[in-house]
């Protein structure tokens, strides 16, 4: 079979085999290095999508292959009914370098989520009684796709056709510390935010909007959630996007980079809030497996001791100032914004048009809203590889 019959082949079985819950290009992706990856043609791309950043550390990454392969020859999987010390190696690593006490570890920001909606529940009840379990979310906000998550979402397109959510869940725009105020009422247990919207198109807070969030949320008893399932794991340049913001919340969130490409989730608190999740009230079987732990912290210490969070910083100031020359010369662009590797590129007109057009030239981008180009690279990405995207994209946005 040659290469076209191979990729058609590819193409149509999955067509045949699979759910279409994603609208796919006809690419069949085959190796990955670096920020590289290559398709059945041989096709070589610059991806500025990282797993849709997930690949903090690159494809194939060095650290990656060399945890696994270690681990994997040693315990892959046990249960969480016995200890692992990749685990709590991995525990004992995310609580030194946050404001958190304790991890419970799942498999995905959807799942770590549900725990955090579940413990801030839970936690409200014991200590203040029945009555009080509204959570309040903000309009543009992306949690997951569980009945629990996208009930949590302030996006109607994402909760479309499931109806009847989940009650207990209320909304408010975002960067308005007036409209939360109000909404914060004696049924409330938790405020659930993204320090940064990803998925609502990398919307930013404002100087003071999370200090303003979290005084009303201890003025008031309720909890504050932070999710850091896209943001976190230096993206933003810091280790976690809410040391940006000089505020921490009692319960964080945080999958995607934490394993590089292996599915794991963790959901972060402070001791206060640990006591109500007891034995029996909350579970995952393979959350935090001793292979996946082992990559986790190997991934964690590099982008800790390997100097890849200060790049992140550099080569975002370096994007960001490139998307800006390209801006003066450009009317499409009407914003960007965005901290580190998460940027997002406002357009005056649809972004999937641009989106398929520097596929075609060999550079993986995505498109977050309608009219948002969004940009999460490795956070190994260089300046001469920004260079070039910055150059095919000045010829799409100028044609």
């Amino acid at each position: 079979m040659n290469k076209d019959d191979q990729k058609k082949n590819t193409v149509t079985l999955a067509e045949k085999y699979l759910f279409p819950t994603y609208k796919r290009p006809p690419v069949v992706f085959v190796k990955g290095e670096g920020c590289k990856v290559w398709d059945e043609d041989g096709k070589e791309y610059l991806d500025f999508v990282g797993g849709i950043a997930v690949c903090a550390l690159g494809h194939s990454s060095p650290v990656v292959s060399k945890a696994l392969e270690i681990q994997s020859k040693t315990l892959v999987h046990v249960s969480n009914l016995y200890y692992t010390r990749p685990q709590v190696e991995l525990a004992e690593l995310l609580v030194q370098n946050s404001f958190a006490d304790r991890v419970f570890f799942c498999n995905s920001g959807a799942e770590a989520n549900e725990a955090a909606i579940k413990l801030a529940r839970r936690y409200s009840r014991e200590k203040h009684g029945a009555g009080r379990h509204e959570i309040i979310s903000m309009v543009g906000s992306f949690h997951g796709r569980t009945m629990a998550t996208l009930s949590a979402t302030g996006q109607e397109k994402i909760q479309k056709g499931y109806d009847p959510l989940l009650n207990g869940f209320k909304f408010v725009p975002f960067n308005d510390l007036a409209s939360l105020e109000k909404a914060v009422g004696s049924s409330t247990c938790a405020v659930m935010l993204e320090p940064i919207q990803g998925e609502g198109g990398v919307v930013c807070p404002a100087p003071d909007y999370l200090k303003g969030v979290k005084e009303i949320c201890e003025r008031k008893n309720v909890t504050l959630i932070f999710d850091e399932v896209q943001v976190g794991m230096g993206r933003t340049g810091k280790l976690f996007a809410y040391e940006h913001y000089g505020v921490s919340p009692h319960i964080m969130t945080l999958a995607k980079a934490l394993g590089n490409g292996l599915p794991i989730g963790a959901m972060l608190s402070i001791e206060e809030m640990s006591s109500a999740f007891g034995p029996g009230s909350h579970a995952s079987t393979f959350g935090g497996t001793p292979l996946v732990s082992a990559v986790s912290k190997a991934v964690l210490n590099s982008l800790i001791n390997d100097g890849w969070i200060d790049h992140c910083s550099k080569m975002g100031a370096y994007f960001r100032g490139r998307l800006e020359e390209l801006q003066k010369s450009c009317s499409t662009i009407k914003e960007i914004r965005g901290l580190g590797l998460i940027i997002g590129v406002e357009l005056d007109r649809p972004a999937a048009p641009i989106v398929d057009s520097c596929l075609e030239k060999g550079f993986l981008i995505n498109a977050a809203q309608e009219k948002v180009l969004r940009f999460v690279p490795p956070l190994i990405i260089q300046e001469a590889e920004i260079d070039r995207l910055c150059e095919a994209l000045g010829e799409e946005l100028s044609a």
